[in-house]
């Protein structure tokens, strides 16, 4: 039998530190960890699944597929939050229950599509490029209250928030500016947009920069390396 002991170690250090983080937050916000599983196997996810883990994401269409069989799904919520092609939207609306990562208006149109096609409403985050690099998806920050007016118009899509991956940073102050400038585009977004939503929701922050995303108004964090590392 394996020894999954470490990723128990793992969570518990991940929530100590968010607790902590979180506190230090002025919007006295709630929040929820969603684990990236890009490299962790089914039984890893369902060993983290027991210790009372919800929410988890993968990066990767294929990876989702391959995985998803194998996972204990009973009361496990699992969102997409890599790039998504247009042709690849088929093969996951019916096994995920938020896309993370919507960022164009032909991506919308194929997600209420097939959402259509299964008679759902897809919870869907913006995916907001708040560092403005060329090598990431996302939507302009200057474009992203425009982008979601349109999505509102999709039927079969409820915009739940936002969701943004900020630049490789060399502090937590730097963490903390592309986090800021976030925590505002979402604001503008909920009060001016999201009125039927009951929790809006913002992703933001990963292994190495979640205490900073949490600082900044966070309610959603992504954390992969930082729980499946064994060392």
């Amino acid at each position: 039998m394996n020894d999954y002991s470490y990723i128990e170690r793992n969570l518990k250090e991940i929530r100590a530190r968010a607790d902590a983080a979180a506190a230090t937050s002025p919007y006295g916000q709630d929040y929820e960890l969603l684990l990236a599983t890009k490299y962790a196997t089914a039984e890893e996810i369902n060993f983290a699944h027991s210790l009372g883990v919800k929410k988890i994401g993968e990066n990767r269409v294929q990876s989702l597929l391959e995985k998803y069989d194998r996972l204990d799904r009973d009361g496990l919520n699992i969102h997409f939050i890599g790039s998504l092609q247009k042709n690849k939207v088929k093969y996951i609306v019916d096994k995920v229950s938020m896309i993370e990562s919507l960022d164009s208006l032909p991506l919308a149109e194929e997600i209420e599509k097939q959402a259509a096609k299964h008679d759902r409403v897809m919870d869907c985050l913006i995916e907001v490029n708040i560092g403005s690099e060329a090598s990431k998806g996302g939507v302009p920050p200057t474009d992203a209250p425009d982008f979601a007016e349109k999505v509102l118009n999709f039927p079969h899509i409820r915009l739940c928030g936002v969701m943004t991956m900020a630049p490789k940073c060399g502090s937590n102050d730097e963490y903390r500016k592309y986090f800021r400038e976030s925590y505002h585009i979402f604001i503008d977004i909920c009060k001016k947009k999201l009125h039927n939503v009951d929790r809006s929701i913002l992703s933001m922050g990963m292994s190495g920069s979640f205490e900073a995303a949490l600082a900044e108004g966070a309610n959603l964090i992504r954390v992969g390396r930082a729980a499946f590392e064994k060392e």
